[in-house]
């Protein structure tokens, strides 16, 4: 099917570990230090006011100010850990230093912080029993373990129930009705309208169980909470595998990838292990608050980057052949996208990673993690829907096609309308990636990017309009375009075509490269004009060439123009067989200046327009086929030519052949009295393109019915007769034998 989707699916849904890490956070309380404090103060002070996962920001009070003033520092402390450098001041930004640079050192700091909190882990079992001592839920009654189980297990048995209920209603709707891309499409949204409900029941049951059972808002209020929202993100996954592969049930699988219940195991693997894994590491964060997390954090996202860098890498000849396989003809760039695509989504991968960790560090790290979890939804779901319209459109397409709606303009126009929807989707993709990039690399605000974004709409918009029209009219040529039956040997036995293409099929090769040059053209000067390159240079050095070659090249002019005047009068079209004088055969290819002959040797001649004195063209209208048959002295002239008229009628008859001809098979009479034979002429009329196959058969009827009828042909034997009318044969026996030489007596 389709570019990338296959390696779209692979990345995956889930926004991963630094968002749940830099979730959007409430104004940063202000942490003012006057410089005495001790490490261990600052430690306390910044995890108090960092719970919950706010920013701190960290500013030092000068000597001679009050210590109620304070000077911003040049950064602040991160989120996730609340920790600040050792000596508690920010590490100011070297002027000198490049976007890259402080890209990698905040990497850098971000990852040797993460990787420092991994030994804190242990703190975590004794503060999770500290904190889940303080739930107000079930301080009376039954626990809130006990409510918090029974509230899943009520929920996993609802939706199970009506999972089995409804099976044998679902299981007649993912059949599909055929192996076109329409029904598998609507036998698999069958499948994903039972998953999405049988999901939103269960979610539905753990919302009303924390509202009825856990109302208080305690731990175990938001533990349910986070486990609701895991479930969501793993089961979106599998979902979402189940939709577009399939597995078990190829015969409805949206996504034909080569092991399509590989890419599923990899799929259902991650929708189910990494929900889990941020479950419980947000659940502790509410229970121990940021700094003993962090460590939780950056082995969830190392483990997370490393699988799926080993997905994309295994998946890459998948993806390669998936991406191949979706284009008819595909061109030298789709073969470079096929082959790297899995390398670029494990490249993508570790990126993601690495400004997880990075946006630890920065001020407005948040942002970034959120821009980074927010990439990945666009390239999943834009290509995906790109695909999915595109193949929908096609599928429609064709199905018209097979009904008979096969007119050059309705093909035209739903190629144009295919490309211009898929075209929508991966430009607003693009556009969302923009709008959240723009201004963390390249520090554009909103109203520069609102005045960037209006400049390159303009030439976007243009560019997008010249490629869906040059994408109409490739389209619509082509349907007028003749088709040559085969590029090898013609098959002489074989019966050939009625079909001659029309005036307008013969002009439209040309047509086609005129028309598509000027567009391209036309389009490529409006863009450069809108791009604010001045234009004239340009006009007037194509009307100088222009004027060159008309003045050198005379025989050009004059090819072209005779070309013209040919097709102007009709004198041949692709498929005729025509005769120039000093070359013949059939034609093959007409463009501006020449025609190529194919001879029936296989030769093809290419002979300019500006050559051709005259033209006879033997493929138009009717064709009258004359040949003679010899036949004997001796034979009956009329009874040949009965039994020529009943093989003319029997010809006329055969469902085969009758319908080539335009006049019967018939004698004309004796054209000419040799002395060995009795010439007779036969003739018949019958569409030019069959005269030569018809020829063959008649002869052969001809020939066969002579000699059922005993009409003699003529014979190249001599006989020879004596003057008294005796034949040779008699004369000779009539003479008598030799008498034997007797030998003398002596």
């Amino acid at each position: 099917m389709t570019l990338c989707s296959a390696a779209l699916l692979l990345a995956s849904l889930a926004a991963g570990p630094a968002v749940a890490q830099h979730a959007k956070a409430e104004p940063s309380p202000v942490l003012t230090l006057r410089g005495d404090e001790t490490p261990e103060t600052v430690r306390k002070l910044v995890d108090a006011l960092s719970a919950g996962g706010r920013q701190v920001e960290i500013r030092i009070a000068g000597k001679d100010e009050p210590k109620s003033a304070a000077a911003p520092s040049a950064a602040t402390a991160p989120a996730s850990t609340g920790a600040a450098t050792p000596s508690g001041k920010a590490q100011p930004q070297a002027e000198d230093e490049t976007p890259v640079e402080v890209f990698w050192d905040h990497f850098v700091d971000g990852a040797s912080m993460g990787l420092g909190a991994v030994p804190r882990l242990s703190q975590l079992p004794d503060a999770w029993s500290q904190a889940w001592a303080q739930n107000r839920n079930g301080a009376s009654g039954v626990s809130a373990s006990w409510r918090l189980i029974a509230g899943l297990a009520l929920a996993l048995v609802l939706a199970g129930l009506y999972r089995r209920v409804t099976a044998p209603w679902f299981a007649r709707r993912l059949q599909p009705e055929g192996p076109e891309f329409s029904p598998r499409l609507i036998a698999s949204s069958w499948g994903l309208l039972q998953d999405l409900v049988t999901l939103g029941i269960c979610l539905g049951v753990l919302h009303a169980v924390r509202i009825v059972w856990l109302p208080q808002p305690d731990l175990a209020h938001s533990t349910l909470r986070t486990i609701a929202n895991g479930i969501a993100i793993g089961a979106g996954h599998l979902i979402l595998g189940r939709f577009l592969l399939a597995p078990g049930a190829p015969e409805r699988r949206i996504m034909p990838l080569p092991r399509a219940e590989r890419a599923f195991t990899f799929l259902a693997i991650y929708g189910i292990v990494m929900p889990i894994l941020l479950t419980v590491t947000v659940s502790a964060q509410h229970a121990t608050g940021p700094g003993p997390v962090t460590g939780m954090f950056a082995l969830v996202g190392i483990a997370s980057t490393l699988f799926k860098t080993w997905w994309f890498i295994d998946a890459r000849h998948d993806l390669a052949a998936l991406i191949l396989h979706s284009a008819h003809e595909p061109g030298p760039l789709r073969r470079v996208i096929a082959h790297t695509a899995g390398w670029l989504y494990a490249v993508l991968a570790v990126l993601i990673w690495m400004v997880g960790n990075a946006a630890m560090m920065m001020e407005g790290g948040g942002r970034w993690a959120e821009a980074a979890a927010l990439t990945q939804f666009i390239i999943v779901l834009a290509p995906i829907l790109a695909v999915g319209i595109t193949s929908l459109m096609a599928c429609r397409q064709a199905h018209a096609a097979a009904m008979g709606e096969v007119a050059p303009l309705s093909l035209a126009v739903g190629h144009a309308l295919r490309a211009a929807a898929g075209g929508a989707i991966w430009a607003g993709g693009f556009y969302l990636l923009a709008r959240l990039w723009a201004g963390f690399l390249f520090g554009v605000s909103s109203d520069q990017f609102a005045v960037l974004m209006r400049q390159a709409g303009g030439v976007a918009v243009l560019a997008f309009a010249g490629w869906v029209a040059i994408v109409f009219l490739r389209s619509f040529f082509d349907a007028y375009a003749p088709h040559p039956a085969t590029a090898g040997p013609a098959d002489e036995d074989a019966v050939p075509h009625d079909h001659v293409p029309s005036r307008l099929a013969t002009v439209m090769p040309i047509l086609r490269g005129v028309v598509l040059t000027a567009v391209f053209g036309l389009t490529g000067l409006v863009l450069l004009s809108r791009l604010g390159v001045d234009i004239g240079p340009l006009l007037a050095a194509f009307s100088i060439l222009g004027l060159a070659v008309s003045f050198g090249s005379q025989a050009l002019v004059r090819d072209i123009v005779s070309g013209f005047f040919f097709m102007l009068e009709d004198a041949f079209r692709v498929g005729e067989y025509v005769d120039t004088g000093r070359l013949k055969g059939t034609v093959e290819k007409i463009s501006l200046r020449s025609m190529q002959l194919r001879h029936q040797s296989g030769q093809v001649h290419t002979v300019p327009f500006g050559q051709v004195q005259s033209l006879t063209n033997a493929s138009r209208d009717w064709a009258t086929i004359k040949f003679n048959v010899r036949l004997d002295h001796s034979a009956d002239i009329e009874k040949a030519r009965k039994t020529i008229k009943k093989i003319g009628l029997a010809l006329l008859e055969d469902p085969e052949y009758g319908p080539h001809f335009i006049a019967q098979l018939k004698m004309q009479g004796v054209a000419d009295i040799t002395d060995a034979a009795i010439v007779i002429r036969l003739k018949f009329t019958a569409k030019p393109n069959q005269a030569s196959m018809l020829q063959r058969e008649a002869l052969k009827r001809v020939y066969r019915g002579l000699i059922e009828a005993e009409v003699p042909f003529a014979s190249n034997a001599v006989t020879v007769k004596e003057g008294s009318g005796k034949s040779g044969a008699a004369a000779i026996a009539a003479v008598p034998p030799p008498t034997p030489l007797v030998p003398a007596a002596e």
